[in-house]
């Protein structure tokens, strides 16, 4: 049986045994082509010759090649992808010792996420203003994303029916884990009206769907086609710094904790699993607080 082969069996299992999305099978694929390419490279023809030190060579070679070397996020990344490969080959018995159990990945750098301020968030969603078919639907979309710091891939996946009561809304995260999130009066103004005078229209255009969002042919929004609605309204608004669909997930979390939110009521609405996840935001908040008390305090400086 072949490296490629094995990998094979592993993406068959975490779709179907294990149930992943889509995304998350594709992402495995990406990983394990380019590690069963590096492997053959090596002439390693069979899984049961990979040793430690191989998979640690690998992990060299990802962060030191010359083209696009690999941070140390993507590189931890790559390794979950390997180990996760590896314990499943001994859990089927297809070799008798995991070799990459005991490979740790590289340290991370400490990064804040990126957000943009309250009056950019306001810039940004006034440039959706309109009474136009596209302009009515991304004033739903940015207004309900912000409202419930969405990921794009929760936004993009809702369904009419998960716009509940009016003013709670059901998304669905990562493995497949639902959270009830509750939108504000101007996310329930916005979807509301979207609902009433652009979606029909819509999806009069195309098959029938229960997509909450609908593009100009009457398909579901794909997460490239918000991509490109945030990146054009950012143009318009003229903020100057890139804004991403994450952004407004970042700043829906940094504005609910500078707002006195707990802690681990925004860890809830945005659906970590991990309160230490969502305490990345409290270091933005520290931040800007420092920020504050320097430029303000008369004995700061």
């Amino acid at each position: 049986m072949t490296v490629a082969a094995d990998a094979d069996a592993f993406l068959r299992h975490v779709a179907i045994e294990r149930g992943l999305s889509a995304n998350t099978v594709a992402a495995y694929r990406r990983d394990l082509t380019v590690y069963t390419v590096w492997l053959e490279g090596e002439g390693v023809a069979d899984v049961r010759e990979v040793q430690p030190v191989t998979v640690s060579s690998y992990l060299a070679h990802l962060g030191s090649r010359a083209e696009s070397p690999l941070t140390a996020t993507s590189l931890a990344r790559m390794l979950s992808t390997v180990r996760g490969f590896h314990r499943f080959l001994l859990e089927e018995g297809r070799v008798e010792v995991d070799a990459a159990r005991d490979i740790r990945p590289p340290k991370q750098p400490s990064t804040l996420p990126k957000a943009i301020t309250v009056d950019q968030v306001a810039a940004l969603l006034a440039a959706t203003d309109g009474d136009e078919l596209d302009h009515l639907r991304d004033k739903a979309l940015l207004e309900l994303m912000y409202a419930t710091g969405a990921r794009v891939s929760e936004a993009v996946g809702l369904n009419v029916d998960d716009v509940i009561d009016t003013d709670v809304v059901r998304l669905t995260g990562k493995g497949a884990k639902q959270r009830i999130v509750p939108l504000g009066s101007f996310a329930q103004t916005a979807v509301a009206a979207y609902l009433v005078r652009a979606r029909p229209v819509l999806s009069a255009r195309g098959r029938a769907t229960p997509a909450l969002f609908l593009g100009m042919r009457g398909a579901r929004l794909s997460r490239q086609n918000v991509w490109l609605i945030i990146r054009a309204a950012a143009e318009r608004a003229q903020l100057g710094v890139e804004v991403s669909p994450h952004t407004l997930r970042h700043s829906f979390a940094t504005h609910l904790l500078a707002g006195g939110a707990d802690v681990r009521v925004v860890q809830e609405l945005l659906g970590h699993s991990s309160v230490a996840t969502t305490q990345i935001y409290t270091l933005v908040t520290a931040d800007a607080l420092r920020d504050v008390y320097v430029t303000a305090h008369p004995r700061a400086r």
